[in-house]
């Protein structure tokens, strides 16, 4: 394991991600770890919820290669054109 010269450090939502989770978009299934954002690799559709949101979201034209300051508690299914996506925690 390498040497971690920030471990001592409190991290903080715009800190860069320490993990990384491929999302496999499901219409009810929350995702298992609330990311700091997402990757989106082919771009598309992305229907989504908001952790703090009642109501989905839907972002047309989001760019293959675009990472969103979102913090999502679902990826759908229905609606999502989009691929490749990566949740990053």
């Amino acid at each position: 394991m390498p040497t971690d010269p920030f471990a001592a450090f409190a991290g903080a939502l715009n800190d860069p991600a320490r993990d990384a989770v491929a999302i496999a978009p499901h219409d009810t299934t929350p995702l298992a770890v609330l990311p700091r954002a997402l990757f989106v690799g082919t771009g598309g559709t992305l229907v989504v919820r908001c952790v703090d949101s009642a109501a989905d979201v839907t972002l047309k034209n989001v760019a293959g290669g675009q990472i969103l300051d979102l913090r999502v508690s679902h990826v759908r299914a229905t609606g999502t054109t989009a691929a490749d996506i990566v949740a990053l925690a």
